[in-house]
């Protein structure tokens, strides 16, 4: 695979350089660039499989720099110091990306998933709704990947009624009736999820309150859902759910 850094620290890019050629011989690096105008030159100039890509750079930052190419026709591993809004938008869009300092292990598996990703022989949409994601980043994002068996697939937050676990897997209950099986556990969504209108109610159970026709009081009682569905509220979580109910 060929790839390409962009990074305006050099230690940081002879720190990539050394990790790739120690720890993953498969990727050969065709160029190394200290800006994102030289980052767009040397992709124009010979097109790369991947570009380990940094987002915070003087003049133009990583994002801006993928505006140059649309569509995006290469891989993207995005590098970068710890920012909790940018890397929720990468989670919400399944984008792989590194923190720095870069972790050999992580850039070994980030570099696998690629493998896998460019045997299917095509680009997935992750890439386009990290960048429609970002220009938000302040707000609640608007759509999420929801990774299955066959691979990705996106939907709009909003259209989610509600979450049910299943062992290591979570199905997702969307409007209009659709099912979506995600090879993702429910603890995960959880935390993803967190800042939009959605409430555990149980070790089972996520809903958008958003959809949220009526609660039925009881032990834990339950709730009755835009799409007619019944979901126990457990015992241990009824405070907390009543309480977030009455401050929204």
């Amino acid at each position: 695979m060929k790839a390409i850094i962009i990074d305006d620290e050099i230690n940081c890019i002879e720190m990539l350089e050394w990790l790739l050629k120690n720890y993953c011989p498969d990727i050969e690096l065709i160029a190394q660039c200290n800006s994102a105008e030289e980052g767009i030159k040397a992709i124009k100039k010979n097109p790369p499989d991947v570009v380990f890509l940094d987002i915070e750079m003087p003049r133009m930052n990583g994002f801006d720099l993928l505006q140059h190419f649309r569509p995006v026709n290469f891989e993207v591993i995005f590098t970068t110091a710890y920012d909790k809004f940018a890397i929720k938008a990468f989670k919400f869009s399944a984008i792989d990306y590194l923190l720095k300092p870069i972790d050999a292990e992580d850039l070994k598996n980030a570099v696998n998933r690629l493998e896998t990703k460019l045997k299917r022989s095509k680009h997935d949409t992750g890439l386009e709704v990290l960048l429609n994601n970002i220009k938000n980043i302040h707000q609640p994002l608007n759509r999420i990947a929801l990774p299955t068996l066959e691979g990705l697939e996106f939907v709009i937050v909003k259209d989610i009624i509600r979450l049910e676990s299943d062992s290591n897997y979570t199905t997702f209950f969307l409007t209009g009736g659709r099912k979506i099986v995600s090879s993702k556990t429910m603890k995960e969504y959880e935390e993803l999820l967190e800042e939009h209108s959605f409430i555990r109610i149980h070790n089972s159970h996520i809903i958008n309150t958003e959809h949220l026709n009526k609660y039925i009081k009881g032990d834990g009682g339950y709730v009755v859902m835009s799409d007619k569905s019944t979901v126990p509220v457990s015992r241990s979580r009824k405070d907390d759910f009543i309480s977030r109910l009455e401050n929204k």
